[in-house]
């Protein structure tokens, strides 16, 4: 792993994550930009020390030293947005699969050149976009895939927070710091931070890309820098309309990132507060309550549920299913054998490339005088 040291908090989600299935070990690290903090997670992670790392640079050194039985296979890279391109593009360059946490880099052009150092080395890569990882998200876009709900014509989705409902970054908090400035995390705040995983779930789910947007982007706390609220109406390819919205000053909301999507033969509804939930509405019957852990759900749906119909399942493990599927997809590779389509089912690189083209598109939009801009990459 490659930072989430001791403080940070979505360093210490990514490691739940990848236990949970027992299949990955922690073997290495470089925790922190500063090497005494980063020694001292490493040690109370109880790593061996000789494979703690100062940096980010010494760690895929010394690790590509080692024999192959023995080096790393996969680096988790969970820092600030602004040092994700530099460990990734080095990390595959010598060799290393690579978990990345999102958005994928600091800009565009970044993730791009990403792109092209993922497709010739051949290595793998999973962003982790962890609403995908739902069991009822995947039985949503099966569901809409297999031609149920017909051709799709509206698509909402919403991520309502409001932990910024404050100037929390002038108040030593960390999270608000970094997440509120531009040298760190690049030209967006709340579009950037939260409404690419809104985009992310809305084109998952729907299987349909954004070509057209219409943005309202603002910066509502006093004295920040990046935008912490906007709506964005949506165009995507094939007809359908829909509506982002992204909001970090909703004061008393928390993480209720939510979609519905209507088609011609009926619309469906899913929300993180009932995740193991799906409701399926039609003109002629009543609405349908899909569950995780059902019987009558998709093999995508089966794959990436853990536990009996009626035990909940959440956030950590849809973290997890992302991690799984990827190390599934890894072994397969070291063994010689075919992956099957549900462990391939894991954002990689495209939907990088995507999410950091529609913070620069959305963040564009929103300074035009133009009704209507178009998606562009």
């Amino acid at each position: 792993m490659i930072g989430g040291g001791q403080g940070a908090f979505i360093g210490a989600v990514h490691r739940i994550a990848a236990r949970i299935d027992g299949e990955y070990e922690l073997v290495c690290g470089a925790f922190s930009s500063d090497p005494l903090k980063g020694k001292a997670s490493g040690v109370a992670l109880g790593l061996d020390e000789s494979r703690i790392y100062g940096s980010y640079k010494e760690l895929i050194e010394k690790e590509k030293q080692l024999p192959e039985d023995q080096r790393v296979q996969v680096i988790s890279i969970v820092t600030p947005n602004h040092v994700h391109f530099e460990p990734s593009k080095m990390a595959l360059e010598n060799g290393f699969h690579v978990v990345l946490d999102k958005p994928m880099t600091f800009s565009l052009d970044e993730a791009k050149q990403l792109k092209t150092v993922v497709e010739s080395t051949g290595k793998l890569f999973c962003l982790t976009h962890t609403y995908t990882g739902y069991p009822m998200v995947k039985e949503a876009k099966q569901l809409i895939k297999s031609g149920k709900l017909g051709k799709i014509r509206k698509v909402y989705v919403s991520y309502p927070q409001g932990w910024l409902s404050e100037f929390l970054e002038g108040a030593d908090n960390k999270q608000a710091s970094w997440r509120t400035d531009p040298g760190k995390s690049g030209i967006a705040g709340a579009m950037g931070d939260i409404g690419t995983h809104a985009f992310n779930l809305a084109e998952y789910v729907t299987g349909l890309s954004v070509s057209h947007m219409c943005a309202d982007i603002n910066v509502v706390v006093p004295g920040r820098k990046l935008d912490d609220d906007g709506a964005v109406l949506l165009k995507f390819d094939g007809g359908a309309s829909g509506v982002l919205i992204a909001t970090q000053i909703a004061a008393g909301e928390e993480n209720n990132v939510r979609i519905s999507v209507s088609g011609e033969k009926g619309s469906l509804e899913w929300q993180q507060v009932d995740c193991n939930s799906l409701i399926v509405r039609w003109p002629d019957k009543p609405a349908e309550i899909y569950r995780t852990g059902g019987g009558y759900t998709s093999s995508y749906a089966q794959h990436n549920t853990r536990t009996p119909a009626g035990h909940p399942e959440g956030y950590l493990e849809a973290f997890a299913n992302l991690y799984r599927n990827f190390a599934l997809t890894v072994k397969a590779g070291l063994e010689g054998t075919e992956a099957q389509p549900e462990w391939l089912d894991y954002p990689g690189v495209e939907e990088g490339v995507r999410g950091m083209a529609f913070t620069e598109n959305v963040i564009a939009s929103g300074k035009s005088d133009q009704k209507w801009t178009p998606f562009t990459i």
